[in-house]
């Protein structure tokens, strides 16, 4: 007898029996069970770092719990203080004390020992007087005497005026620095008008103009800023207007750079500065430096103030020990989006083959039984 596919019953027994093996579906039941043991753990972390993508203080805490612990809080302090670094110093031994690291006996002390040195009068007033004159800062004296010398425009004229000679005699000039200039020149007088409320995004311009000088701006960020700055000031009307920039007439810089700079496209860049500002505020003028330092554009900018707002004296020290893992994912979008599906995919796979295998036994189970039971009735049917 043949059935209506041409099969011997001995035949469709034997594809039946093909079809229903367990051991197949087993083992790749216990691969992907291997699989996810390595896989899903990670998929699970990705999603938790998805999770924290906008909270740099939770990117800031799990980066230092990896980090972070005596012997380099030690190291990093030790090595302030021989940079005469103390506000660094002093950022690490506030981060200690937050996360409860034991320091080495007496070092707390030389801290205080060195902050108060550089707190003192002498060295303040020449701080200041230094940041007044050259606009680079070191300290927050300095960066007083900074940002004094722009809101009195001194500052970003003569900033506006250095570059703009350079732009008109032909020489390498610094386009940043000088557009920058001409935007505070116009925000100044916004400051003015306002009563202050634009204080810190003035406070902000100074403190992108000082880390440009000094090499501390991110070439990312340098390079954002810069296209922002095409879209807010005029190019070709600022070239025209260098020639006549002079320190001894600094109404013509100001007049120039206002008929330069559209403030009204310059949203953007004053809430970057504003953000600046907030980091300068709560966390001090070095920390703003190094903000700006990692920071790849202004997005991450305003990571780093959110940051500071949170973490105020520490945030030096947090930049310092995490980099741009205080900010910023330590694996691309990419990757987590990877490691997430491949979590998915792996558990999908083995709950499928988990019930493929259990339709299975349970079709040779209900086939077994079924036999036994035809065995019997035969038997019944037909003793021996």
């Amino acid at each position: 007898m043949r059935d209506s596919a041409g099969l011997a019953p001995q035949d469709v027994q034997k594809r039946l029996l093909r079809q229903h093996r367990l051991a197949p579906v087993l083992l790749v039941a216990v691969l992907l069970a291997a699989a996810g043991v390595y896989v899903v753990p990670r998929g699970f972390e990705a999603g938790h770092l998805f999770s924290i993508e906008d909270d740099p203080e939770a990117i800031a805490e799990r980066a230092l719990a990896a980090s972070f612990n005596s012997d380099l809080a030690n190291r990093e302090i030790e090595s302030a203080l021989a940079a005469k670094d103390s506000d660094l110093a002093k950022s690490f031994v506030d981060l200690a004390a937050d996360r409860q690291v034991t320091l080495a006996p007496g070092l707390a002390d030389k801290v205080n020992v060195a902050v108060a040195e550089d707190a003192s009068a002498g060295h303040a007033a020449q701080s200041f007087a230094y940041g007044l004159v050259t606009g680079e800062p070191s300290d927050m004296p300095g960066l007083a005497g900074t940002a004094l010398g722009d809101l009195f425009v001194f500052g970003d004229i003569r900033d506006a005026v250095r570059e703009g000679a350079r732009l008109a005699s032909g020489q390498e000039a610094d386009e940043l620095i000088l557009g920058l200039a001409c935007v505070g020149l116009a925000i100044t007088a916004g400051t003015y008008a306002t009563g202050g409320l634009a204080a810190p995004a003035r406070v902000g311009l100074t403190v992108a103009k000082v880390a440009r000088k000094t090499g501390r701006l991110s070439a990312g960020l340098a390079a954002r800023v810069s296209r922002m700055l095409r879209g807010v000031v005029d190019g070709p009307a600022l070239r025209r207007a260098a020639a006549s920039f002079s320190i001894t007439e600094p109404q013509l810089a100001v007049r120039a750079a206002r008929d330069a700079v559209k403030l009204e496209r310059a949203d953007g860049l004053v809430d970057m500065a504003r953000n600046v500002g907030r980091v300068q505020a709560k966390a001090g003028t070095q920390a703003a430096l190094d903000g700006l330092k990692i920071a790849e554009s202004p997005a991450e900018v305003a990571r780093v103030a959110k940051l500071a707002e949170k973490t105020g004296s520490r945030t030096r020290a947090i930049l310092k020990t995490a980099g741009r893992g205080a900010i910023a994912l330590s694996l691309a979008a990419f990757n987590l989006t990877t490691w997430i599906v491949s979590a998915l995919f792996t558990l999908t796979m083995f709950i499928a083959s988990l019930k493929s295998a259990t339709e299975r036994g349970a079709r040779r189970y209900f086939r077994y039984r079924k036999r036994r039971r035809m065995e019997r009735e035969a038997d019944a049917a037909f003793p021996v």
